[in-house]
């Protein structure tokens, strides 16, 4: 029991540490969260920063996530603790003891974690998610549609239960996190990939 609590609060505090924060001090010596979006993710990082240091982002924080998977699986025999372990991340993202609790909305660090735990669901989610937003060019829609229907493969493809209930609830967490977003979908005001050009814009 003593590992399971460590390996999760451990899954924390990697989690905590925001890539695109530390990245967007070491190139242009600026906070991200006052730019563009304002959020501490990949897509604002492509908006402030360009491709390279948004792919950096993007492979960083996903690969946060398949870490603390794969602590929780090192420290625990218990699948639960690799779903904790899991979810502490993404709420570490979200909410990073490090940067006074303000965080991004957790996607690239979700699609690692659920890679690791339930990997042909969330590819299967991930390929509609990827066609998406190349059709649409909404950012924001494909990842909802990656959190809303990873769950829904888990179902398919018989998953263990501790797995398909963690996915639900990182179902939601996405969609809370996601709010403004969805909102804007509906109102047809959210912001299209490509539609800026980026550079350091202050956050309105």
């Amino acid at each position: 029991m003593t590992l399971s609590i460590i390996a999760i609060v451990a899954s924390y505090l990697l989690g905590s540490v925001s890539f695109s924060l530390l990245i967007g001090k070491w190139l242009r010596g600026i906070d991200i969260r006052q730019h563009g979006s304002g959020n501490a993710g990949a897509t604002n990082t492509l908006r402030v920063l360009g491709k390279g240091p948004a792919a950096g982002v993007l492979l960083l924080d996903a690969a946060k996530g398949m870490v603390a998977v794969l602590m929780g699986y090192l420290l625990s025999d218990y699948t639960w603790v690799m779903v904790l372990s899991g979810i502490a991340a993404i709420v570490g993202h979200n909410w990073p003891v490090y940067f006074r609790f303000r965080g991004g909305k957790g996607i690239a660090t979700t699609i690692g974690v659920l890679a690791v735990l339930a990997f042909w669901p969330a590819l299967c989610a991930g390929i509609i998610a990827i066609a998406s937003i190349a059709w649409k060019r909404y950012v924001s829609l494909g990842s909802l549609l990656f959190a809303g229907l990873t769950p829904i493969f888990i179902l398919v493809f018989q998953y263990d239960w501790s797995i398909f209930w963690g996915s639900l609830l990182l179902c939601l967490f996405a969609f809370y996190r996601h709010r403004s977003n969805i909102v804007k979908l509906v109102q047809g005001t959210e912001n299209r990939l490509g539609a800026s050009k980026g550079g350091v814009s202050r956050v309105r």
